[in-house]
């Protein structure tokens, strides 16, 4: 409120914004519930559509289904005569075996001999092809055409016995109990006693596979071990005699000559790295000597008692000068020889190493592949003697072998039909269309983008709403004004009253004299708001002009059947005075300025200095001037016309206009350096916002309010 009256009264640059702020993640769980309320009308409806098509599948349609069960359990820990873990023992029972055996339950290969045995391929419940069509059917059968025709018979029966092995498995469920090695083999069809006979053939022919998967492995496993056998025996005499003669042609040494010859190398190599650090002191010795020019560098450098002798007396005396040239060359021939020396001895060393290195790759390399050769044949003979021993075992376990199942209990043939579940399916029907009807009056709402009260006008505007104005009960623009004349005690003239308190409030110190009506679109109340101010502000004896802005449709034409040929377009060229150009209307006993019909662009018109001069004139001739402008988003007529008016009111229409239309308005509005006044939230629905749950809330729609109005 702070802030319109500043930007009311000229004392801040800054302009109302809509709300950015992000909504909070919290669910409103009271707006949550009142929305769900003010659906109940259309989830009672989906719910009770959900019951009837639920009862009539539940009760009509549903073919009854019977359910027989057979239990068996797993036998883990099986006594064998000869310990052959990998074809005779039972299972471990962990969770993957279990999980596997109920796959087999239900696989294809058991479902088939299942089907084969009880000639299912028969049965029209699991051969589709020997049922009578239905409607249904029927109707998809010739949507999908004729058939594809099968000639060969061999290929026909095939295709018809795996039809009804994916029937029967669809009929078939198997389960574990909990924390136990037992299975319960359920099978549901349409008769109890086919339920009961499938359930234990399905037991009967699981064991019996067992014991014949058993006997085919161990078969399997007898004659694998004995050519596994013979192929052992045979690459094993031929590795014994690899290592026989390998170790007679090679003339190896032991692992602890191997081990003397390596240390050897290590005290060569330790030999030539102090040779290399002696020879490298040489050489740098030398390259100093050679680089010396004075006669106490060469002393310090060549630490020779003579030379130090010579050169103390080599300044004074030209003899001792050249004895000294000659010991020092000397002293250099001596340390070249010692270099010479040292290269030498590292070459020797260097040579003594690659020999003995060579020498012990040699033994080396002999070494590891006898070491090779010996561990192959060795690991050739362990194979050989645990597949011997396989298959030994094998052979005294065949003609033993046990299932790791046995039958708990067999299958009783049902009373009564275990499907439909008729109470289930008629809950879950309720609960169903509960569901669909809360989530479609969810959706409609959140996909709602308009407004439906005051304060989320006001929070999305970041204006004050002056009014709220109910759509008035009228057929033709003309029949406004004479309801709100007729019917001055009406819901929609009180809102209008209180729209003009609120106007002339918003300046208390200068009421609005110039007073400007638009909104963002076409049909939104503009122009009644405009109409219905005006005969209002008459009501306390103002005198009232209300002058016509949007030039381009003239709506105010519409309203008043007898309003002269020319308007303001005439006034503001000068081809007729402002006098006759005004036309007083009985109906509304106020003046009016309309528009007319014109090749200049309507917002050059009033963008004129002639219009604000006109405007300036009608202020001192008039109590209130009510201009109806054009839409704000359709053309820029209403943001220039604002600039000469005191109070500007954008209208709103209730539950249609969208939040981006609004904003794009305002946008366009600050964009220009205009403000708007307020907003009026126009043609609200009575009944409506009391469907949406408004209309104990506000005045006019308030049930304590209705006794004030009359309708």
């Amino acid at each position: 409120m702070q802030i319109s009256r500043k930007i009311q009264n000229g004392e801040s640059g800054v302009y109302p914004q809509a709300s950015t702020q992000p909504e909070d993640d919290e669910i409103d769980l009271g707006a949550l519930l009142s929305t769900l309320w003010r659906g109940k009308w259309v989830i009672a409806a989906f719910t009770a559509v959900a019951i009837l098509l639920g009862g009539y599948y539940a009760y009509v349609a549903a073919t009854p289904l019977y359910r027989a069960t057979a239990v068996v359990i797993l036998e883990t820990n099986q006594d064998q005569i000869v310990d052959l873990q990998s074809v005779a023992t039972g299972l471990s029972g962990d969770t993957t075996e279990i999980n596997s055996e109920i796959e087999v339950l239900r696989s294809r290969g058991l479902m088939g001999k299942i089907v084969d045995e009880l000639e299912l391929t028969q049965d029209p419940e699991f051969n589709t092809a020997l049922r009578e069509p239905g409607m249904i059917s029927s109707l998809l059968g010739t949507l999908r055409g004729p058939p594809d025709v099968i000639e060969d018979e061999a290929l026909r029966l095939q295709a018809e016995r795996d039809r009804t092995v994916s029937a029967l498995i669809e009929k078939v469920s198997v389960s574990n109990v909990r924390n136990s090695l037992v299975f319960n083999i359920t099978v549901t069809t349409e008769d109890p006693r086919k339920s009961a006979l499938i359930a234990d053939t399905i037991t009967r022919l699981y064991i019996l596979n067992q014991i014949e998967v058993k006997f085919e492995a161990m078969e399997q496993a007898t004659v694998w071990l004995t050519d596994r056998v013979s192929d052992l025996q045979a690459s094993l005499e031929d590795a014994e005699a690899s290592v026989a003669e390998f170790s007679a042609s090679a003339d190896l040494v032991s692992e602890e000559g191997l081990r003397a010859l390596e240390r050897q190398t290590k005290e060569i190599r330790d030999r030539i790295e102090a040779a290399e650090v002696t020879r490298a002191s040489q050489a740098a010795t030398l390259a100093a000597l050679e680089a010396a020019e004075s006669r106490e560098l060469k002393v310090e450098l060549a630490n020779d008692a003579q030379l130090s002798r010579f050169a103390q007396r080599a300044e004074s005396d030209e003899t001792m000068a050249a004895a000294f040239d000659a010991r020092f060359e000397f002293v250099l021939q001596r340390a070249r020889q010692n270099l010479a020396r040292s290269d030498q001895q590292l070459a020797a060393l260097n040579l003594s190493a690659t020999e003995l290195e060579a020498q012990t790759a040699e033994q080396a390399e002999d070494l590891i592949t006898l070491q090779q050769l010996t561990r192959e044949a060795e690991a050739i003979r362990t194979l050989y003697e645990y597949f011997l021993t396989r298959l030994n075992e094998t052979s005294a376990q065949q003609g033993i072998q046990q299932a790791d199942s046995r039958v708990l209990s067999n299958a009783v043939i049902p009373n009564a039909p275990s499907e439909p579940r008729k109470s289930m399916i008629l809950a879950l029907s309720a609960i169903l269309g509960t569901m669909l009807g809360a989530a479609l009056v969810l959706v409609r709402e959140m996909r709602n983008n308009s407004f439906r009260t005051a304060q989320d006008l006001e929070m999305a505007t970041g204006y004050t709403v002056l009014g709220q104005i109910p759509q008035m009960p009228v057929s033709k623009r003309g029949e406004v004004l004479p309801y709100l004349i007729n019917k001055p005690t009406s819901a929609a003239a009180e809102s209008v009253r209180n729209l003009r308190t609120s106007l002339m409030l918003s300046n208390v110190d200068k009421p609005p004299q110039v007073i400007l009506s638009t909104s963002s679109v076409p049909g939104e109340g503009k122009t009644t708001v405009a109409l219905a101010l005006a005969h209002n502000l008459r009501g306390l004896g103002k005198k009232v002009l209300l002058l016509e802005g949007d030039i381009r449709r003239r709506t105010l034409h519409q309203y008043f059947d007898d309003m002269p040929a020319k308007g303001i377009v005439s006034v503001l060229s000068g081809d007729t005075s402002l006098d006759d150009a005004i036309h007083h209307s009985d109906k509304l006993d106020a003046d009016i300025l309309g528009g007319e019909k014109s090749n200049v662009n309507a917002a050059d018109l009033f963008a004129s200095e002639r219009y604000g001069e006109l405007i300036a004139e009608l202020r001192t001739r008039y109590d209130a001037i009510i201009i109806d402008a054009p839409p704000v988003l359709v053309v820029p007529d209403a943001r220039i016309i604002a600039q000469n008016a005191d109070a500007v009111v954008f209208s709103v229409r209730w539950d249609s206009t969208s939040k981006p239309q609004v904003t794009e308005a305002i946008r366009l509005f600050h964009g220009s350096g205009q403000r708007f006044t307020g907003m009026v939230l126009s043609q609200i629905s009575p009944k409506g916002i009391k469907r949406y749950g408004y209309g104990g809330q506000y005045g006019a729609y308030a049930a304590y309010g209705s006794a004030y109005y009359e309708n």
